[in-house]
């Protein structure tokens, strides 16, 4: 059965380092993955060859590169929220839930990724979705809602409570995540310096992996998956 899975993060090509194979795996059994982001990333010009341009100039550079990297990995449809990068931390929390309540239930998705409760590396903005995601889901608004998972590294276990309920091996699809993180040019000295040159996945950045934070009103089930839809 055909199933919507949103994955909701902060900044463009976020989707792609914490679950891109996961993403193109879903398309590829015909699921619909869905998209919101918070912010375009518009301050993000440290990272790549785009420090010359504007937060504006940015912004719209970035929301190309997500276009491209959306058909490489099948996402279906991107939803951005308009906030200013690096500053998720100081959005009215209540809007904010609203939101995210409001593309919850316009999608309704069964299955829904978001980062961990300290955002994989402490960002800020990663932590914000992660808590304002949590937030909309246990406010008991978003009736479709089944499933929520915190992703992240295996490899770097540390960012993600508890252990994963699914982990996928990037190696046989690294080609496909190489090539959408490659879309995301603006940003590519962050993720070479991460994923190393692309040319060959990583062993210390192989793994994808999903902890089942909340399912149908219990927290943490601590239980291994074979799949999003297990017991669905």
């Amino acid at each position: 059965m055909k199933q919507t899975v949103a994955f909701l993060y902060a900044h463009p090509d976020d989707e792609t380092f914490l679950s891109g194979c996961l993403i193109r795996q879903l398309a590829d059994e015909g699921h619909i993955p869905v998209l919101l982001l918070a912010t375009k990333g518009d301050a993000g010009k440290k990272n790549g060859r785009a420090a010359h341009l504007s937060n504006e100039e940015l912004a719209v550079m970035r929301e190309k590169e997500m276009e491209k990297a959306a058909d490489i990995l099948g996402i279906s449809n991107i939803t951005y929220l308009n906030y200013l990068d690096g500053k998720l931390n100081t959005v009215d929390e209540q809007m904010f839930v609203d939101q995210v309540v409001r593309f919850l239930n316009e999608h309704r998705p069964k299955v829904i990724v978001t980062f961990p409760e300290n955002g994989g590396n402490y960002h800020p903005d990663h932590i914000a979705i992660s808590q304002i995601t949590t937030s909309a889901v246990l406010s008991g608004r978003c009736p479709s809602v089944e499933k929520l998972y915190y992703a992240g590294i295996r490899e770097d276990i540390d960012a993600i409570q508890g252990q994963p309920a699914i982990t996928v091996d990037t190696n046989p699809q690294w080609n496909v995540k190489a090539e959408a993180l490659r879309a995301h040019q603006s940003q590519i000295f962050a993720i070479e310096r991460y994923f190393g040159d692309l040319n060959a996945c990583p062993e210390n950045r192989r793994h994808e992996a999903f902890t089942l934070r909340w399912e149908r009103g219990a927290d943490w089930p601590n239980k291994a998956e074979q799949s999003l839809f297990d017991g669905m």
